[in-house]
């Protein structure tokens, strides 16, 4: 049943996602700081050029974030399925072991006739 909706695979693709979007983000480090040689404009510049890649990157991790959670959520939705599914069935077998079986009172009621 999970084949049929391929979660495996896209749950597998978007914690890939995740990891590389979170590594990326480790990789930009800590914004520049004060770099005594360049002009304060220079630094401004720069300091604005981590914020937009570090915005980029953490809304790029959000969207995939949301995405990783919107399967977990259809994955969960088919186990609660199937936990249903197989509670109906232990229910049918269940009420037919505790049915009198017919064909033993039948023979008994025959032979206390005779």
């Amino acid at each position: 049943m999970l084949e049929k909706i391929g979660l495996g695979n896209t749950i597998y693709d978007l914690r890939k996602k995740i990891q590389q979007a979170e590594a990326d983000l480790e990789q930009l480090g800590e914004p520049v700081s004060d770099i005594h040689e360049l002009v304060e404009t220079a630094n401004l510049i720069r300091s604005n050029e981590y914020l937009q890649k570090a915005n980029l990157k953490q809304n790029e991790l959000l969207s995939t974030y949301e995405q990783y959670s919107e399967a977990l959520e259809k994955l969960l939705s088919t186990v609660f399925e199937i936990q249903n599914d197989l509670k109906e069935i232990v229910k049918e077998q269940s009420s037919l072991l505790s049915k009198p079986k017919r064909t033993t009172t039948k023979r008994k009621a025959k032979a206390s006739k005779k």
